[in-house]
């Protein structure tokens, strides 16, 4: 591997949700409490910062175009070159108090997205599966802080973390129905170790997981045995996808939200975004197909 390098110092407040868009050769980002959609051009370092008018906790490519996201008020439309956000449906008008975290879409073009409390003292989190239709199903429940939807390469296996219980679950998954199952802890992390934040799983179904508090990216073989580790210049790593021309690229997501001046002082990154090159290949981002 490379070593890891800072691709744009952007000091977010809370950065998370990368995404590689293939045609634009861009990487697309989230900061969910200063709310925005980020841009990095890979080839020309340009970058650009899209306001939203609330939280953003993560976006998936629209097959016919612009994104999907979850947000604090439920799913919505994005079309970010005209700054234009539509709602679409919220499944918890009920919980105020609640705001959508992680997200991804899955090969079929499902939008599985997970909510949390915003002050993280309830666990009424959910994960949800967004048809192509705009029908939305409960799929499970009971998370402190949902994050990390993410599938084997053959769409068997779903992983997905509560982040407040230190567990990474992974479920059996039926990609046709979109239905899971055998839920099982995949990994529990020490607290030395941090929270389960985002994760990605590359083409040879081993999965990277960012650990919020743990400064590393960490690589899991399928069978829950560490292969690798990545030691990471800030604390607060949030989430990674892969991403370039042949999709080896790591790019890594990060955080300052809670720091103090003495722990800015020594992670002036923190909040960047960071890419490492690795010798594995990532699984190309699905699109929404609604």
């Amino acid at each position: 591997m490379s070593e890891i390098r800072c691709v744009w110092n952007a000091a977010r407040s809370l950065g998370e949700g990368p995404v590689w868009h293939e045609e634009e050769g861009a990487l697309y980002w989230v900061d969910i409490d200063q709310p925005a959609v980020l841009r990095l051009h890979a080839a020309t370092g340009k970058t650009e910062v899209f306001a939203m008018p609330e939280r953003i906790g993560c976006i998936a490519i629209r097959k016919s175009g612009g994104w999907i996201a979850g947000m604090q008020s439920g799913f919505a439309h994005i079309d970010l070159a005209a700054l234009r956000v539509t709602p679409l449906v919220d499944p918890e008008s009920s919980l105020p108090g609640n705001r959508f975290n992680d997200g991804k879409c899955d090969a079929r073009g499902r939008f599985w997205a997970g909510t949390m409390d915003i002050e993280m003292q309830v666990s009424t989190g959910t994960l949800y599966r967004l048809d192509p239709d705009s029908s939305v199903h409960a799929m499970d429940g009971g998370y402190g802080v949902t994050n990390g939807p993410a599938w084997s390469p053959d769409g068997s296996v779903l992983y997905h973390n509560d982040s407040k219980a230190r567990c990474v679950y992974a479920f059996d998954c039926d990609a046709d129905a979109g239905t899971i199952h055998n839920k099982r802890c995949f990994a529990e992390l020490s607290e030395a170790e941090g929270c389960p934040d985002g994760l990605t799983v590359d083409r040879d179904g081993y999965i990277w997981l960012a650990h919020w508090g743990g400064s590393r990216v960490t690589r899991f073989a399928p069978d829950g045995q560490i292969d690798r580790v990545v030691p990471m210049p800030v604390s607060q790593v949030t989430s990674c996808a892969f991403g370039g021309p042949e999709l080896r690229t790591l790019y890594i997501t990060s955080a300052r939200i809670g720091l103090d001046a003495a722990t800015l002082a020594i992670e002036p990154l923190a909040g960047g975004l960071f890419a490492i090159d690795v010798d594995a290949t990532g699984l190309p981002p699905n699109h929404f197909a609604g």
